[in-house]
């Protein structure tokens, strides 16, 4: 079978997800459209072979991607009892990035990512760097499988690389992430309806949430640089809820000037969560690294257990020499 890419699809990946017997299949906290494509297209594919399936999330799904199908049947949850089980682990660079335990006890871990740094956490671990999103390997894997692609499957398949390449905007986008998008459509994806669903669906808090953050948003480094903060006074003031958050941190991109951006959220729980931004050559990888984080050059975060102000103090001076 023919992939999208030159990198084949590890023959002890396949037989583990041939073999019988129970499924769970997960992906990272505050789950992503790239996330949830993943899980969500590998347990269409799963089903079809006849395995029982289980779809686990720590959160829930932004509220727009709840029109896709299956959806009902993602399970939010903060811990399983995973023995016997095989467990897939998508996009998830540690284990502890999916938000749920007990996955330890499985008879076997599928690791599939797509990120620098992961920590070969699996039984079978499959890192592919230069794929554009995690739906691009598992497209690979589901052809790998034999199994068809219906409209479904092309959907998940679709949403995972429309959000994790920016709309098609990101440095790592290849002529590999086209071909998926092109056999997504053929299969039945539609790609006008999933993009305003992922783009044009929001409420008027998330609206709102976005003049809140750029009225607030601090520049350094000569405007190159935007700072945003997000805290709970911030989702008061404009009537939105945390997990309205997901794709905020490009705004400021629209703006030349502006070569990378920091959002730095506290939710009162003594955790700041922080991701990074940037164009071109300058390296955030390598300051989320400085935090026991990770990503792509140009796509990165961590978490960390500190307050917001001291996350900052230390992480700013480590962007300001990325981008000199």
């Amino acid at each position: 079978m023919t992939t999208l890419s030159d990198v084949a699809v590890p023959a002890a990946l396949v037989e583990a997800l041939r073999d019988a017997g129970p499924v769970l299949i997960c992906g990272h906290a505050r789950p992503d459209g790239d996330s949830l494509g993943s899980v969500m297209a590998m347990a269409i594919a799963l089903r079809r072979l006849g395995r029982p399936v289980r779809t686990l999330c720590s959160d829930p799904a932004p509220a727009p991607f709840l029109v896709f199908p299956h959806m009902d049947t993602l399970e939010i949850t903060r811990e399983v009892d995973a023995a016997g089980a095989t467990v897939i682990v998508m996009e998830s660079s540690a284990l502890g990035r999916t938000g749920v335990a007990g996955f330890e006890q499985a008879n076997a871990i599928l690791n599939i990512d797509h990120h620098l740094g992961n920590t070969a956490y699996g039984t079978v671990n499959w890192f592919d760097e230069g794929a554009a999103a995690c739906v691009e390997m598992v497209a690979d894997a589901i052809d790998a499988l034999g199994v068809p692609w219906d409209a479904d499957i092309a959907t998940y398949l679709y949403l995972g690389l429309l959000t994790d390449t920016g709309g098609f905007r990101h440095s790592h986008i290849s002529a590999r992430s086209f071909e998926l998008a092109r056999r997504c459509v053929l299969a039945g994806a539609d790609p006008v309806h999933i993009g305003q669903v992922a783009y044009d669906s929001f409420s008027l808090g998330r609206v709102r949430l976005i003049g809140e953050l750029l009225h607030g948003m601090r520049l350094e480094a000569g405007g190159r640089l935007a700072v945003l903060t997000l805290t709970p006074d911030v989702h008061v003031r404009a009537g939105s809820s945390p997990d309205e958050t997901e794709g905020l941190i490009n705004m400021p991109f629209t703006a030349q000037e502006i070569r990378a951006v920091c959002l730095l959220r506290n939710d009162e729980d003594g955790v700041t969560r922080v991701s990074l931004r940037s164009k071109g050559l300058i390296d955030v990888r390598a300051v989320a690294q400085e935090f026991g984080g990770g990503g792509h050059k140009n796509a990165s975060g961590f978490t960390v257990a500190e307050s917001l102000e001291a996350v900052e103090a230390r992480l700013l001076p480590l962007v300001l020499d990325a981008l000199r």
